[in-house]
């Protein structure tokens, strides 16, 4: 979890600062949200219909009777944008479609990002973005060496994702792209936080689509585990890493938010088993033909450096599995804490 590090510089506190958090709602956002409560902010979250009930685990936060405005704004909208950003001295762009139809995905994600820098700049009191990419803006890159270090640097290739349709991938990257050169083309401070698959507690009511990649494992969905690797970061350590670099003076660029490790899928379902054996978890490749999929490396440096720690995956799985059965989704069943040996 993340911790105010020295090397950052002075760390500022949540008082007498508004903030705005687009897709308050969602999973990442949401807990952004209760952090930057918890830390005396005033937020002003985006949503879709405020008055909606799946937003109620917002307005039951903790500061949330006192600091915590629901404002309806859509990613096209705009003027809405701009009213909800308007004051604030900060933003946290978290909205962004999850699918992989292009056109629900790259239009929007790169409009309603182009709109969130716009308003930002308009507004003469915002002082910093942060804007939420991804891994898949990062990684997809049939041509980097395997023994190469993912890192900051690196750029999924536009063209591989065109080609094998990662539409997700592909609106992630145009869309931080649009970003950086938005920013520079109205002088607004953006720094990006580029997470890995996200896991751990939900706040809302609803299964996303990165705690679909856990559950599927568990309710007998699939019968098979594939024959990938995949990084993974906790939810809390990644909404910490989001306002730790907002608070930091001497935050810049691009920060891949991750744990360190990357397992193959067989990793991951034999983690699940050691702690939750009652449940149908495969134990067959869906892949027997070709050579297993070897992890890559992958560098959290630039977020340590800002005193940022990180939860290990195998945690990370753990405490989603037991958000799963805190709200009913997975029946319950008696299971011990994981010992700091397993972790």
């Amino acid at each position: 979890m993340a911790v105010g590090g020295e090397n950052g510089g002075a760390t500022t506190t949540g008082h007498g600062q508004t903030v705005c958090v687009t897709g308050a709602g969602g999973y990442i956002g949401s807990w952004i949200v209760k952090l930057l409560l918890e830390k005396g902010y005033a937020v002003r979250g985006t949503v879709r219909n405020p008055d909606d009930a799946k937003n109620a685990h917002l307005r039951g936060l903790a500061g949330a009777a006192e600091r915590l405005t629901l404002c309806k704004a859509d990613l096209l909208d705009g003027d809405a944008l701009r009213d909800a950003i308007a004051g604030c001295h900060g933003v946290f762009h978290t909205a962004s479609p999850v699918t992989d139809d292009p056109e629900e995905m790259v239009e929007p994600a790169v409009r309603g990002t182009r709109y969130v820098i716009e308003a930002a700049a308009q507004s003469g009191t915002v002082r910093r973005v942060v804007l939420t990419s991804s891994i898949g803006a990062v990684a997809m890159d049939p041509n980097r060496a395997p023994d190469a270090v993912v890192d900051e640097s690196c750029w999924s290739d536009l063209e591989f994702c065109e080609k094998t349709k990662n539409w997700y991938c592909y609106g992630k990257t145009v869309a931080e792209r649009a970003a950086w050169d938005a920013a520079a083309e109205l002088g607004v401070d953006l720094v990006v936080v580029n997470p890995v698959l996200v896991q751990g507690p939900a706040l809302q009511p609803a299964v996303n689509a990165s705690l679909t990649h856990v559950l599927k494992y568990l309710n007998g969905a699939t019968k098979t585990y594939a024959n990938a690797v995949q990084a993974y970061v906790h939810v809390r350590d990644t909404a910490a890493a989001h306002i730790r670099v907002f608070e930091a003076p001497s935050a810049a660029g691009r920060y891949l938010c991750a744990d360190g490790a990357v397992l193959h899928r067989e990793d991951v379902v034999t983690i699940l088993r050691k702690f939750f054996p009652q449940y149908p978890i495969p134990k067959r490749c869906s892949d027997e033909v070709n050579p297993r999929k070897q992890p890559y490396k992958i560098s959290n440096q630039r977020l340590r450096d800002l005193g940022v720690e990180f939860t290990p995956a195998a945690e990370c799985l753990y405490d989603t599995v037991v958000s799963f059965q805190d709200k009913g989704i997975l029946p319950a069943a008696p299971a011990a804490p994981p010992t700091q040996a397993q972790l």
